[in-house]
């Protein structure tokens, strides 16, 4: 037996289950496993809460489209919750804690008893205060409980065609504004349009654009930094001040999760 059918067997005598759903692979293989074990009983639940790029709405909806699991959107604005706003250092937990009212509200419109999740064995140990308020709504992870690392979890989504496969972690344009800076709509565009921008000029697809005060510092694969020279660096800076952006420049240490997650004064 092979880890996947683990995975799809994970969900053997569950009657209806949702399945969160971002865009990235994780919560892409556990949807494709749920819908292989139960057909039409298995729901995938994509939020749209405002601080997701496009990018990774439309990645949803075509991932559920291959594996054809049926799809709902809960549509809402995390910019409305304070807490979410003032961006300290649980901005996700308070985050995952409104998806996890709205993910139960619609659970009981559709008689669901069990949501469940993307969480892998490799998140566990970064610091993840969303997946503790996830906990406490009761939401499982099958990733978790059937041994399921980010390697395996490529692996498994390429072998069954999943396009998602090699598609880097993202998460939500939040994520690039550092704790103690608030996030608003004004930032959440000019980083939006800022990694588009990179990625068209670059044509790498695995980008950040921190927004610092105002200031862009992009992070991309420390292998492929080499890339900037002063000419595009030059197109770069010319496009993303008119996107807002008071100036810009390139980390030279690379992309690493997390970085910018210290409290700035």
């Amino acid at each position: 037996m092979t880890d996947l059918d683990d995975l799809v067997n994970w969900f053997e005598g569950k009657n209806k289950v949702m399945v969160a759903l971002s865009g990235g692979v994780d919560s892409a293989l556990v949807a494709y496993a749920a819908f292989q074990k139960l057909g039409d009983s298995a729901i995938a639940v994509t939020a749209d809460y405002k601080t997701l790029s496009e990018e990774e709405l439309t990645t949803a909806r075509d991932v559920c489209s291959e594996i054809g699991i049926r799809q709902l959107f809960l549509d809402y604005n995390e910019l409305e919750n304070e807490y979410f706003t003032k961006n300290d250092s649980d901005r996700c937990f308070h985050c995952r804690m409104e998806l996890g009212d709205h993910l139960i509200e619609l659970a009981k419109e559709h008689d669901v008893q069990i949501i469940v999740d993307g969480t892998n064995v490799d998140d566990l140990g970064d610091y993840r205060p969303g997946i503790e308020a996830l906990k406490q709504y009761g939401i499982r992870s099958p990733l978790v409980e059937t041994g399921f690392s980010k390697s395996k979890i490529r692996d498994a989504a390429k072998s069954v065609g999943l396009s998602v496969f090699d598609k880097p972690s993202n998460s939500c344009l939040a994520s690039r504004i550092p704790w103690g800076q608030r996030v608003t709509a004004e930032k959440l565009t000019r980083i939006e349009f800022g990694e588009t921008i990179v990625k068209q000029l670059t044509k790498l697809n695995h980008v950040r654009v921190r927004d610092l005060n105002g200031s862009a510092k992009i992070e991309v694969d420390k292998d492929m930094i080499s890339i900037f020279d002063e000419s595009l660096l030059e197109q770069i800076t010319e496009k993303l001040k008119l996107v807002g952006f008071s100036s810009v420049e390139i980390d030279q240490e690379g992309y690493k999760p997390g970085k910018i997650n210290v409290i700035a004064d």
